[in-house]
């Protein structure tokens, strides 16, 4: 199986930045794990590298400065979009450039959205309106974009800019499931629920330090989660946010991205400054534990990859291979990677949010 990966890099300074565009080739059988390989320290069985899998970069556009993050368009892969080390969001398309950079070193994007004063991080395509783009930024904003507007000299501005946070908005995720309403997270301990329309709905203190990142359920409407510096994700209900449903606990440094499973709806990932990024599954909370299980966490902690030697910055989960994630690190080490099927074997079913406590 082929699968396409998007990255950007973060250079030393005054090294020439890309986005990059790389072609994964995964083993098309399952691999068969040698029990003997049991990591104690990872809790893991199998290595890594071993696998039949490749990584090749198949296309190099130069960028300028550090590349944040960078996300592409859902209904258009070649359409990509990066948060710059300073206030402009760069749309590429990258049919119009060729596989090698420029030697000139010189960045020339398809696009620049010009609306944020400071950088940012936060970047939520539309699920359903081709073009339509959330940004957020340290300069306390979250601005809209439709990249099909009218540009001058490839240059567009916001299409409504939103206020409401007092510190850096960190995150901003578009519901796939509502198309109107979007949440924000930010330094200000602030989950905030909004429409296109108006300013936010619901605002709530969520955690005790800053919120890094903010994940809407692709497969439930209400749920949502947020990844905090306290150590913690939270599971909230839209319907009633006063209380939170579920803390997960078990990172031993801050949240720095959190992502739902497409395939599952009790399954989600968090990644941290402590290396680690782990596999939650919302059906076993509450399931009782040997007091040998309790020691290596909660039972809801499904799976632990211990892969990185630096903070994990990104991931995404494989839109067509269930369990298959690609994650980057501050390492600048980029892995595709599978557990194995025994960890995910028991049946996963939906659990009412009323049950989560």
């Amino acid at each position: 199986m082929i699968s396409m990966d998007v990255d950007g890099t973060h250079t030393s300074e005054g090294a020439q930045n890309y986005l990059q565009i790389a072609q994964v080739q995964l083993p098309n059988d399952n691999i068969q794990v040698d029990g003997r390989n049991y990591d104690e320290d990872r809790k893991e069985a199998g290595g890594y590298g071993g696998a039949d899998c490749k990584i090749s970069i198949i296309q190099k556009i130069n960028h300028d400065g550090e590349v944040n993050r960078a996300r592409y368009m859902p209904s258009n892969p070649d359409i990509i979009a990066t948060r710059t080390s300073m206030g402009p969001v760069y749309i590429f398309d990258r049919t119009k450039h060729t596989s090698q950079p420029d030697p000139s070193g010189i960045c020339n994007p398809d696009l620049k959205l010009v609306g944020h004063s400071k950088e940012g991080y936060g970047m939520s395509w539309h699920p359903r309106h081709e073009g339509h783009l959330l940004t957020a930024s340290e300069d306390t904003t979250i601005c809209a974009w439709d990249i099909n507007g009218s540009a001058v000299e490839k240059t567009l501005e916001p299409v409504k800019v939103y206020t409401g946070h007092t510190a850096w908005v960190e995150d901003v995720s578009w519901s796939p499931l509502v198309s109107s309403i979007f949440a924000s997270v930010g330094d200000d301990k602030k989950l905030m629920i909004s429409t296109s329309s108006t300013k936010a709905n619901h605002s709530i203190e969520a955690h005790l330090a800053e919120i890094n990142c903010v994940s809407f359920n692709p497969k439930n409407e209400h749920i949502l989660a947020t990844g905090s510096a306290d150590k913690t994700v939270a599971l909230w209900d839209m319907r009633n946010l006063k209380h939170r449903l579920h803390t997960f606990e078990s990172h031993q440094d801050e949240i720095l991205q959190l992502a739902w499973s497409p395939h599952n709806e009790t399954i989600l990932a968090s990644s941290s400054g402590d290396r680690r990024l782990n596999i939650w599954d919302l059906s076993r909370i509450g399931e009782e534990q040997s007091p040998e299980d309790a020691e290596d966490g909660p039972p809801e902690l499904l799976f632990v990859h211990g892969g990185h030697t630096n903070k994990i910055s990104d991931f995404s989960w494989n839109p067509n291979d269930p369990w298959v994630i690609c994650s980057v690190a501050e390492d600048n080490i980029c892995q595709v990677w599978e557990m194995a099927s025994n960890i995910y074997s028991q049946d996963t079913v939906s659990v009412p949010s009323e049950q989560l406590e």
